[in-house]
């Protein structure tokens, strides 16, 4: 156990109040005068007995606390702040003996218990003839239980079938959303060369967060745990808190790490060698967001919590083991370790996968720190070719609901595959997963949830359609979970369950296949990421207007769509949940588009998927919106990193990106990614026809050839929607 002595003063009640005395025995071999040099204070009964009333009523005192304790009892503020740090450390130890010694007791408890049951077993008696009772074995239950449930799952949606035939539509019920839909007229035929969708893994495109694995740390792990957590912990704190020389303006104004000043400051033993493919990415950012610091560490410390805030960067998560799980029914001092897989929206780029430790400590009242490093464990990142250094963010509360966050990505990449033309920009001047992109997104996600909890909003937001306040969040959450979906579409996550059938091709398309609960059956997904020189901004407007809709929506016939329900969900008028219908469409057509367009400063999303009426309605009147189908398409729009708009040549031909680029939304041109969702088949055993790959990258090619034909002939791209 470690505890925090300041150098030139002790402190005390670490250890009943004898403070420094460990420090004193490393003088022991010096010289006389070096034992003069160096004083150390021991404090007085009355001393202790007031820190000790003192720590009772606030553990963690202000500087003005601090201050008028010192003068009270004639020690340095110095002294007063390391003794509560001691203070509040030696408690937690003895919280965790009470801890293991109260489970030490319920585990021997339970084991009694266990062998008590396990005697009475064996003399129980049939009640019924009165012998030994007959042990059925757990696997035939399991297996038995397994086809009854397949049988009956088999007659329930054959009688929704035939109900749905007499009365015309889908039959009230959860079933009801498991059916076939038409999304739309594509010929997928089933003839022709096949690939067998019974080898699919699966049901589940996403493993987009886990709870705990049940990992186990050893006795012998955990103090190595927290010592590298303690060593993370004060290094990201100073690199927080300093300017210069450690930090220095790049592009844009973004503070970029100086790694000549850094490696002085920090200086490390490197095992991990010369490699001239490594490459270091270390940016600083900062914020003022709508959520209070205790919400924050909440989201942060919890994996699941942690993906769902940020579905764009995020692929997956998952808590290994809890090495510590905080005092006080709060973070404070919570170790975890974390499985974590960032990802940009694009086939084109690679993910990061990270094996870390997430450790949380308060610094002050109202003041957090959260730190990531990353722990060797190569059974959970085999594809790890990424080192996270100490990362992390410090969130300070504000008035009225606010925090200020600031944020540190620290990272080393070995690069095993070079990157892709389009996103080299982006990703060597640490755009792409840099600390400015976590900020923003944060800012706009958390702009999100306040709408989402916010009271219901007037009928004229709403279109007069969503009829109560659960409708309003109901459709929010409907549409979040279409946006997850969408990201972890079109990124190249490790952890799906999702069969690459056609890796990047000739024009730069990755085709993927699931097998889906909702919809039932086989999905298709398509993505590729081509370059426009008009600004993001002119972009997003363009795709998420539904005016200008019929330009590029292949699958619109041209119809023109209206806007029957809106939602807004953030400060700019282009962050909003949409349901579209078509302005034509008769009586028997009940198919709508539920949309959610978002933007800020680091890229954009329109995402959008056909939804029935009746599933609709059920969302909007506060019903369970977990088994309403989702087919998720749509654009991840992001600058290109040309700020300043000094584009190098050497650009392939088929990437169509010129010398230079168009002024904009921060400069240069869009890197828009393409993505959609088709079902194949709706039979279980259906097999990929390869005329279906073909005519879903027909499909992204006509759509990519729509939008830059409508951007040519509306160039300015500036009415808003």
């Amino acid at each position: 156990m470690s505890f925090v002595v300041g150098s030139g003063s002790g402190s005390g009640g670490g250890a009943g109040g004898d403070g420094g005395g460990g420090g004193s025995q490393r003088h022991d071999g010096g010289s006389e005068t070096d034992r003069k040099k160096k004083r150390y204070h021991r404090h007085t009964a009355q001393q202790i007995q007031r820190l000790e009333s003192s720590f009772r009523e606030c553990p963690h005192p202000d500087d003005k606390q601090r201050n008028l304790l010192s003068k009270e009892l004639g020690l340095a503020p110095r002294q007063i702040k390391f003794w509560f740090q001691n203070r509040r450390t030696q408690l937690k130890a003895q919280h965790e003996r009470a801890d293991n010694s109260a489970l030490k007791a319920e585990n021997d408890k339970i084991r009694c218990e266990n062998i008590a049951i396990r005697e009475a077993l064996k003399h129980a008696i049939c009640p019924n003839c009165g012998g030994p009772p007959v042990s059925e074995d757990p696997y035939l239950d399991e297996q038995k239980l397994r086809m009854e449930n397949a049988h009956l799952r088999e007659e329930l949606e054959r009688m929704s079938t035939v109900a749905s035939k007499y009365m015309g539509r889908p039959i009230s019920s959860h079933i009801s959303s498991l059916h076939p839909m038409h999304i739309s007229p594509l010929d997928l035929s089933m003839t022709g060369p096949s690939l067998d969708f019974d080898l699919l893994p699966g049901s589940s495109m996403s493993l987009h967060s886990q709870s705990s694995s049940n990992f186990a740390v050893s006795d012998m792990d955990k103090p190595i745990m927290n010592d590298i957590a303690l060593t993370a912990m004060q290094e990201l704190l100073r690199l927080l808190q300093t300017n210069e020389p450690l930090w220095t303006r790049g592009d844009g104004g973004r503070d970029i790490l100086n790694l000549g000043s850094y490696e002085n400051v920090f200086p490390r033993s490197s095992n991990r060698g010369k490699n001239h493919n490594l490459r270091i990415e270390a940016s600083r950012s900062s914020g003022i967001v709508f959520m209070n610091a205790m919400s924050l560490v909440d989201m942060f410390m919890d994996s699941a919590k942690w993906a769902d805030l940020f579905p764009s960067i995020i692929a997956a998560s998952k808590t290994l083991a809890v090495v510590s799980p905080g005092m006080g029914g709060t973070y404070e001092g919570a170790l975890h370790l974390m499985y974590e897989e960032m990802e940009v929206l694009s086939p084109l780029v690679a993910t990061r996968e990270f094996c870390e430790l997430r450790y949380c400590q308060q610094i002050e009242q109202g003041s957090w720190i959260v730190v990531n490093v990353s722990y060797h464990l190569p059974q959970f990142v085999s594809h790890c070719h990424s080192y996270r250094f100490p990362s992390g963010c410090l969130i300070q509360d504000m008035p009225n609901g606010y925090s200020k966050v600031t944020w540190v990505e620290h990272t080393e990449t070995e690069e095993k595959e070079p990157v892709h033309e389009l996103y080299r920009e982006m990703i060597h001047k640490g755009i792409a997963f840099g600390a400015e992109r976590w900020v923003t997104t944060l800012q706009r996600m958390c702009e999100r949830y306040a709408s989402l909890l916010a009271p219901a909003a007037s009928s004229r937001e709403l279109g007069g359609v969503i009829p109560s306040p659960e409708g309003k969040r109901n459709m929010m959450r409907l549409a979040h979970r279409m946006v997850s979906n969408y990201c972890i579409s079109v990124s190249r996550s490790n952890n799906t369950r999702a069969t690459v059938v056609a890796e990047l091709n000739e024009v730069g398309v990755r085709v993927t296949a699931h097998k889906s609960p909702e919809p039932n059956g086989t999905i298709l997904s398509a993505a590729t990421t081509f370059w426009l020189p008009n600004s993001p901004q002119n972009v997003f407007n363009f795709l998420k207007d539904e005016r200008t809709r019929p330009q590029w929506d292949v699958l619109s016939n041209s119809n023109a769509v209206q806007e029957a329900a809106h939602i807004a969900n953030g400060s700019h008028p282009g962050c909003c949940i949409s349901v579209l219908r078509a302005s034509s469409a008769s009586q028997s057509n009940q198919m709508l588009i539920l949309q959610e367009s978002s933007i800020d400063s680091s890229g954009a999303l329109v995402v959008y998927s056909p939804v029935d009426l009746p599933a609709l309605n059920t969302a909007m009147n506060g019903g369970d919106t977990s088994y309403i189908p989702l087919l998720s398409s749509g654009f991840a729009i992001s600058p290109d990193g040309n700020h300043n708009n000094e584009q190098g040549g050497g650009a392939s031909t088929s990437s169509g990106r010129p010398s230079s680029s168009s002024s904009g939304f921060g400069g240069g041109g869009s890197l828009i990614t393409v993505g959609f969702q088709i079902m194949v088949s709706n039979l279980p055993s259906a097999k990929l026809n390869m005329e279906s790959v073909e005519t879903v990258n027909n499909l992204i090619g006509t759509t990519v050839h729509q939008i830059k034909t409508g951007l040519n002939n509306c160039p300015s791209a500036s009415t808003t929607a």
